[in-house]
């Protein structure tokens, strides 16, 4: 026993320097002394010679420069320029113009938990609160979705005036070139209510806020471009819309064929220096009623008439649509969501390079503005959109599934409606957390390339699922079509948001692992510019330092995951209260999984690991739903940490936390190297997959909570559009929630009595005037069953039509050709 002793204590000093992160020079120095206590104790001397030799053979060699990095850091720097994926220029800016918020401390392994919780909780400013209270109210009150998407296939003319009267395109602008300059949260709250009504109307607004003209003029326009241009978009007297993709470029956008050449010609009366355009553009939001267009293409010189280079590269500009030879198309009908979308055309467009975006000093970097205003912009549009789809949808199907009522109970009682309202809640509370979070990114100055990523695909994805839930809970309420339908278009629209701004597929699989185990782990991208680094003993410098940070960090990871593992992450320190401690540690294993699982498949497949996009889908899979938890976490906590939000948290937390490990198992199971992941398997899941989806009885008190009134419930329907009108069916059928629950035990002694008392009136009314007569119920009582009648036809009535109501007016039939045209051909 005494010759196992020493080696035992250097695994375990070495485990608790690695765990703790403590510095070589420490360990060393913590194992000598340990080994002596041992030795002095009675260990065996050679066991004690042998470990302490082990540590002079680890120590000596990294402790002393010289020694290390003609040793090691020499080869293993080869090795890795070797091995360095190869990036396409898409990849390379996409890299370039991100930053790295909050995400990046969960690729450590041990996050600071204290600073999430410290930044300021979002808050609007008075006059953003006014906004919403007054002018997005009663836009909000104004929308009648069903005459927009079936009637008008448009917003009326009224909704265009308010919308440009009250500057809802003017958002992003600045003041002080009359705009409102209101902060990301006051865009996502905007958004957010306006989606709760109709997806139309928050598209439209939208757009002109996200990327296109406004958002790259403001950060990139020349004086002259913005003092002219920005007034007239902040008023609606310039629409605008920014054609990128193509028939031939979707989302390898840096492949656009639309070209423009530097030569000579024509405009206002001048012959000037310019670019001649070719261009074919498709799915462009607000081009049919675009009176200024935003156009990427790629710039060439053939003639050296601005400088010595020829493909001067994606190059961004501005056409007035009266600009000869502009061309808009038919409109696009996107799943019969008829917000403004289509085509525009261009052949031979002569425009001077003062209507490049930037002027001719950016002619090329087109792709670079792009990346960092769609990191922006892909933060607030979509994910605010589900956010308000997904919580109306959450506290209207509530109050319905209590409302209507199957073999004299609630569908809502029902535990098959049960689990379908608990994944609408628990979503509904995450979806609103993440697309909160990444607004508030906005504001603190990030550029959230990854967590725009994160909020765009999970957003819209998990909206998906709870509309999908909300359709199987109201059933025909949410077929058929209609004034009185609040579902149905929500339902037909979901897959618009999962495609646009990067198609979920390769958000997935693509960018956010694979940006995000570049740009936020904290040794990759360092030691990548070290070893691009053209100054030969600098880049040696560079890498040494970063390496052995790097191998130091990755051993840590390793230990930190065994030992979570080991103890189901229930022993350690952690920030939070005490029904959050635990999420917490949860998250720290979570964390260092990640970390272990991004360096361990980097340093074995190399560059061979962004061709693995299963791989990279799942580990994005576990990234993502991380910072999601991260994000409820925080919300709950700027919130006071109400115990009323507990079952929505926990049914979110665990949710995800199952998602995790599933994610991790499948990661692990298929690695292509397949020792690496039975190894990796240990580190991680020593006991197996533990975390389990959110379980009966923890739905069964969200379901509850969405059915009754609550503050919790209030919280969730916080910023939605919830007032009730005639155009706004989902907000009446919410109103009778109080109401309907107030007269259910008058209903329960009716129903009884129509059961025991031989109440023999067929007709409703004359069964309630004989329970009246018969004593069974108060006439007050009955009037109460009068209105839950009323209330209960309102929620439950559906639409019907005359058959031309339903024609479309503008529909012509083809013409069918004449037997002498037939013969004729």
């Amino acid at each position: 026993m005494s010759v196992a002793i020493p080696f035992l204590a250097f695994l375990l000093v070495g485990a608790f320097a690695a765990y703790h992160r403590l510095r070589l020079v420490y360990w060393a120095a913590i194992t000598v002394t340990v080994l002596l206590a041992c030795w002095l104790l009675g260990a065996n001397g050679v066991a004690t010679v042998i470990a302490a030799l082990l540590v002079a053979a680890i120590a000596v060699p990294l402790l002393i420069p010289s020694v290390r990095k003609s040793l090691i850091t020499t080869p293993l720097l080869k090795f890795f320029r070797k091995v360095l994926p190869p990036l396409s220029q898409t990849e390379r800016i996409a890299l370039e113009t991100g930053s790295v918020g909050f995400e990046g401390e969960l690729f450590t392994g041990d996050p600071d938990w204290q600073k999430l919780l410290d930044y300021p909780k979002p808050q609007l400013t008075a006059e953003e609160q006014a906004f919403l209270d007054g002018p997005v109210e009663e836009l909000c009150s104004m929308i009648n979705d069903w005459e927009i998407t079936h009637v008008h296939a448009d917003l009326p003319p009224e909704l265009w005036d308010y919308i440009k009267a009250n500057k809802f395109f003017g958002m992003i602008i600045p003041k002080e070139y009359g705009g409102l300059g209101f902060s990301a949260l006051a865009h996502h709250k905007v958004i957010q209510k306006l989606a709760s009504m109709s997806s139309v109307v928050s598209s439209t607004v939208g757009v002109p806020n996200s990327l296109g003209p406004g958002e790259l003029l403001n950060h990139y326009g020349t004086k002259e471009q913005k003092d002219h241009y920005l007034p007239r978009l902040a008023i609606g007297q310039e629409v605008p819309c920014f054609g990128l993709t193509g028939p031939f470029a979707g989302s390898d956008a840096t492949s656009i064929p639309d070209y423009g050449i530097v030569c000579k010609g024509e405009w206002a009366g001048a012959n000037v220096l310019g670019v001649r355009l070719t261009f074919d553009k498709r799915y462009i939001t607000l081009a049919p009623v675009a009176t200024l267009v935003g156009l990427a293409f790629r710039m060439y010189d053939p003639d050296g008439l601005i400088g010595d280079t020829q493909d001067i590269g994606i190059t961004l500009a501005l056409l007035p649509r009266e600009t000869p030879g502009v061309e808009i198309g038919r409109r696009h009908f996107p799943l019969n969501s008829p917000f403004q979308n289509g085509p525009i055309h261009g052949k031979d467009v002569f425009i001077p390079l003062s209507q490049l975006i930037g002027g001719a000093e950016l002619a090329g970097k087109g792709w670079n503005m792009l990346n960092e205003c769609l990191a922006v912009g892909r933060s607030i549009t979509l994910p605010s959109t589900a956010s308000g789809g997904a919580k109306a949808g959450a506290v209207v199907t509530g109050a319905y599934a209590r409302i209507r009522k199957q073999f004299g109970l609630s569908v809502g009682r029902f535990e098959g409606v049960e689990e379908a309202l608990a994944r609408i809640g628990g979503k509904a509370y995450a979806i609103s957390a993440l697309s909160q979070a990444t607004a508030a990114a906005v504001d603190r100055g990030d550029v959230p390339s990854v967590p725009s990523a994160i909020a765009k695909y999970h957003c819209t994805s998990m909206s998906r699922e709870v509309i999908s839930d909300v359709m199987d809970v109201v059933g025909g309420k949410g077929i058929i079509l209609g004034p009185k339908n609040f579902a149905g278009r929500s339902w037909q629209a979901a897959p618009i948001a999962i495609t646009v701004e990067g198609a979920n597929i390769m958000t997935r699989s693509l960018l956010i692992f694979g940006q995000g185990a570049i740009l936020c782990h904290p040794w990759v991208m360092k030691e990548m510019k070290a070893a691009q680094d053209p100054d030969a003993q600098r880049g040696l410098e560079e890498f040494d330092r970063n390496l052995f940070g790097h191998i130091g960090f990755a051993i840590s990871n390793a230990v930190r995951s065994f030992w979570f593992g080991l103890t189901g992450a229930k022993i350690g320190a952690a920030p939070g209260d005490d029904y959050t401690r635990r999420y917490f540690r949860k998250l720290d294993r979570y964390s260092a999984n990640l970390a272990l699982m991004a360096d361990v498949s980097m340093l074995t497949l190399g560059g061979k690991l962004k061709f693995k996009e299963s791989l990279s889908g799942r580990l994005g899979d576990v990234l993502s739903h991380v910072y999601m938890t991260s994000a409820m976490l925080k919300r709950y906590h700027d919130e006071g940490a109400p115990q009323a939000d507990q079952p929505l948290l926990a049914w979110a937390f665990h949710d995800s936390v199952h998602k995790i490990e599933l994610a991790l198992s499948a990661a692990l199971r298929n690695f292509p190297i397949r020792p690496v992941g039975w190894l990796m398997w240990l580190l991680i899941f020593p006991w197996g997959r533990r975390a389990e989806a959110p379980g009966d009885r923890l739905s069964r008190r969200v379901a509850a909570l969405l059915m009754a009134p609550n503050e919790a419930r209030s919280r969730l329907a916080e910023g939605v559009f919830m007032t009730p009108c005639e155009n706004n069916p989902g907000g009446r059928i919410d109103s009778y929630l109080a109401k309907a629950i107030a007269a259910e035990p008058v209903e329960r002694k009716f129903l009884k009595a129509m059961k025991s008392k031989g109440i023999e009136a067929l007709d409703y009314d004359a069964q309630l005037d004989e329970a009246v007569r018969e004593g069974h119920i108060t006439a007050e009582e009955r009037a109460l069953l009068v209105e839950l009648r009323e209330l209960t036809l309102d929620a439950i009535t559906v639409d019907d039509f005359d058959t031309e109501e339903l024609r479309s007016a503008g529909y012509r039939a083809p013409t069918q050709p004449s037997s002498e045209s037939r013969e004729a051909a």
